[in-house]
């Protein structure tokens, strides 16, 4: 099994929804940051790829796709590795819209009181993947552009016949488009909303 679709779009923009759309679409798992939680093994694996050491075989093994972080920073690794898939930009409407969810969601994780001291390894390494695009989850400037400098990179490096650009909301139209498949019936997913995110790490409204 090979991927089939590359996530090229940053955490918190719409990529666990991608996620269980694309199960859907193609029938397989799609790596996200949740199933590195749910497979801890993977986690070394990350930190491997993370020091340059990568072994994408077994970070994807039985997967047909992947987005989200830590997978999203190393898209031009992957887009090289998998050069028959299809790369997958999905983002938010505009770089406030992404910061406002990521500094509510992601960023606080790496001080919440609510993760045990053994997690603190792994975000370490998630902090060092976010720092490949040049993202600091202390300063809003700074992150808000690598964002918009992220999207420009891919749409500059990756053939415009190989890429699905997404942005939340879009629904199936973009997806099913770009990868020639039929629409579902049933309404797209929306899941891991930033209310739930938050209510996860015990963070209230």
């Amino acid at each position: 099994m090979t991927l089939r679709v590359v996530g090229a779009g940053f955490g918190r923009t719409g990529t666990n929804s991608l996620k269980l759309a694309l199960e859907q679409l193609l029938g397989g798992r799609c790596h996200h940051m949740h199933e590195v939680f749910e497979r801890p093994e993977l986690m070394g694996l990350w930190t491997e790829a993370a020091q340059g050491r990568p072994d994408w075989e077994a970070l994807f093994d039985g997967d047909v796709a992947a987005v989200d972080w830590p997978a999203a920073a190393f898209w031009r690794e992957l887009v090289a590795e998998y050069p028959d898939a299809t790369v997958l930009l999905s983002k938010r409407p505009s770089a406030d819209d992404w910061w406002r969810s990521a500094s509510r969601t992601i960023f606080l994780t790496f001080d919440s009181p609510a993760l045990p001291p053994e997690a603190r390894p792994w975000l370490d390494t998630v902090g060092a993947v976010i720092a490949r695009h040049g993202v600091d989850p202390s300063n809003e400037a700074v992150s808000k552009e690598a964002y918009e400098r992220h999207l420009e990179l891919v749409r500059a490096e990756v053939p415009a016949d190989r890429l699905i650009e997404w942005t939340t909301g879009d629904g199936w139209g973009p997806l099913c488009a770009g990868l020639g498949l039929p629409v579902p019936d049933e309404p797209f997913p929306h899941v891991n909303t930033e209310a739930e995110f938050r209510d996860n790490l015990g963070l209230g409204s």
